[in-house]
């Protein structure tokens, strides 16, 4: 399934984020992907905040894997410094059946990504506007879909 919904404004991705955090679940795989500067980290901000994040969520380009506690325990990934490498920081440990995994630049880690997970492809139109696509691939994030559909409908 696979919708895109356009993006006008910072207050309307705040919305799209508190759209997937009212019907994720845990295990939820979350990849995002898109330019430099598009909005994957501020994106991954307001979805971590609207699951209990206490903590603002940075960047973890440095560290790759950056653990929070809220509603569930949320894993933020950043492999981008990961392109042409072939390590394996432990993948499968994050990408459990308790936890949320919310990645960045997924393509740098494509063999270790599990099956089912939610994309979301963020595409700059405009100084603020974007461009958010979503597919979902197994039955797990069918929730998500029909909520998103429900508060987009024109999208």
């Amino acid at each position: 399934m696979e919708c895109s919904i356009q993006i006008n404004n910072i207050e309307e991705t705040e919305r799209l984020a508190d759209t997937i955090a009212q019907n994720i679940m845990p295990g939820s795989i979350i990849l995002l992907s898109g330019d430099l500067g598009a909005g994957k980290t501020t994106f991954t901000q307001f979805l971590g905040s609207s699951l209990g994040v206490k903590r603002r969520m940075s960047s973890p380009t440095f560290n790759i894997i950056k653990t929070y506690q809220g509603k569930y325990t949320i894993h933020h990934m950043d492999c981008y410094r990961l392109e042409d490498s072939e390590e394996d920081l432990g993948f499968d440990e994050y990408f459990n059946d308790d936890d949320v995994s919310i990645v960045e630049w997924p393509q740098f880690i494509q063999e270790f990504l599990p099956e089912q997970r939610l994309e979301i492809h963020i595409a700059v139109v405009e100084q603020v506007r974007r461009v958010f696509t979503l597919s979902s691939l197994g039955p797990g994030y069918t929730k998500i879909m029909e909520a998103l559909a429900n508060d987009f409908p024109s999208n």
